[in-house]
């Protein structure tokens, strides 16, 4: 008998964790840290619904922190197996979860400081979940696999990693599963990337399949196209240069921010936004941004004829300028005239980004750009929803500066195009689509979408509870 319970990412759009067990194997597809409300995503970081020591073996589909920063908790409690990844995404998920794991024991000494100066202040230090040398323990269990080359992770399990368009090394995974007279095909999307986005090569077409498991972020939604954004994010820019002010854009360092400079070196170079200054602030970005130049084997044939082939780089440009130490990123508050600064995190829960938008969320000749996909709960959120006061390191902030929403860069495929990429799978074969990684409006319409296509069956992972495959 095969199973399949969630126990994150089900009916909401972080936390990814699916447990596939089948004959005496269990095998977790990513283990992501859940983010939102802090004891919320505390709660759900730290409690593991199931045993670590007994899985046998776990895929990383790619490396954003919602689907790979638990790992070193599933490491801590117990995992001893094998993490399978592409080579991209090991050197990816390595610099994720360190990352994480500096915020975190960063975080808690910051408290501990200012409590011992403010003893009737009520807030409790929170111990974090791992620290680096935890993240290191985890990183030395990942193995780098080949994409589209076969490789058995479990007795009877043989997983394949396919191109899946998202961020750098993403994969959709498909799972050849073996259990006595029984045999199943279950593919996994992870996040499902767009087609025609610059860098990365178009997701692989979808392998038929008795199952799929497929993410649903942007069900209810449809892209613009990516010319039409990029002249947005040119007005966007001229609009703010011309006020005095600055664009913030608050964004994810791996992939998202690689995008944006790509797009903004286009720009730069056509002459269609003003020669400003471009600072991307932030440490994880700029190492980020190492990896992404040295997997070249990631980029699509266009990438590689512009740039490689002429050994150039597309994340090089004369305005772009990378911030090393916390002091480069205060000297940012001394630039005079308009500028764009790049930071993460990229749903505004933690990093630089909070610095810079204490200090320009309430003037309006600043404008905040989103350009991803925002969890319920965090501040992100609450920018994009322009609330008219926002919460940052605790304190009120009035809300002034303008917010401009561009969703054509987000790197998850919408409704249509998931809907195009399931379409062509033999229908008679797949037994069901699964939704996961997407809040429950936009699983309900991305249903509806899907079975207009033919699709038979639609449903939601409801966390916690098992499916039968």
């Amino acid at each position: 008998m095969m199973t399949l319970t969630s126990y994150g990412a089900a009916q909401e759009v972080t936390g990814s964790k699916h447990l596939l067990e089948v004959g005496g194997s269990r095998i977790l597809i990513d283990c992501g840290m859940f983010q939102g409300r802090r004891k919320e995503s505390r709660a759900k970081n730290e409690d593991m619904p199931f045993d670590p020591a007994t899985v046998t073996a776990c895929i990383n589909t790619h490396g954003h922190l919602d689907h790979c920063g638990a790992y070193p908790v599933l490491v801590k409690r117990g995992f001893r197996g094998l993490i399978w990844a592409t080579a991209a995404t090991v050197d990816v998920a390595q610099l994720v979860m360190a990352d994480a794991a500096r915020i975190q024991v960063a975080d808690a000494r910051y408290l501990e400081r200012v409590l011992s100066q403010n003893p009737r202040d009520r807030r409790e230090v929170v111990p974090p979940l791992y620290d680096e040398e935890d993240a290191a323990q985890a990183t030395g269990l990942f193995r780098p696999v080949a994409y589209r080359q076969p490789v058995e992770i479990a007795p009877g399990v043989t997983a394949t990693f396919l191109e899946a368009g998202h961020i750098l090394g993403s994969a959709v995974v498909r799972l050849d599963v073996v259990d006595g007279d029984q045999r199943r095909t279950i593919v996994f999307t992870g996040d499902l990337g767009r087609r025609n986005t610059p860098i990365l090569r178009d997701p692989d077409a979808a392998p038929d399949a008795d199952w799929l498991v497929c993410e649903s972020t942007y069900g209810n939604r449809l892209h613009d196209d990516l010319a039409f954004a990029q002249e947005e994010l040119a007005a966007v820019v001229r609009d703010t240069v011309a006020k005095g002010g600055r664009v913030l854009i608050p964004a994810f360092a791996v992939g998202r921010t690689q995008e944006l400079v790509w797009h903004l070196h286009q720009l730069n170079e056509s002459g269609r936004i003003p020669a400003i200054p471009v600072y991307v602030d932030s440490p994880m970005a700029t190492r980020a941004t190492g990896i992404f130049t040295k997997h070249t084997e990631c980029y699509d044939e266009e990438t590689v004829r512009r740039f490689v082939d002429h050994g150039e780089s597309p994340f090089r440009f004369g305005a772009l300028k990378f911030t090393a130490s916390a002091e480069d990123s205060k000297k940012l508050n001394d630039v005079r005239g308009p500028c764009i600064v790049i930071a993460s995190s990229g749903m505004c829960e933690a990093g630089r980004i909070l610095h810079h938008l204490v200090r320009d969320v309430g003037d309006p000749r600043n404008t905040i750009l989103v350009v991803g996909f925002m969890a319920e709960h965090t501040l992100g959120r609450a920018l994009a929803d322009r609330r008219p006061e926002v919460r940052i390191f605790g304190e009120p902030h009035r809300l002034e500066a303008r917010v401009k929403i561009l969703n054509a860069f987000s790197a998850h495929a919408d409704r249509n195009e998931i809907g195009a990429w399931v379409a062509p799978m033999d229908q008679a074969r797949l037994k069901g689509v699964l939704l996961v990684h997407g809040e429950p409006v936009a699983q309900a319409s991305l249903g509806d979408h899907l079975r207009s296509l033919g699709v038979r069956r639609v449903e939601s992972l409801v966390a916690g509870r098992s499916v039968s495959l």
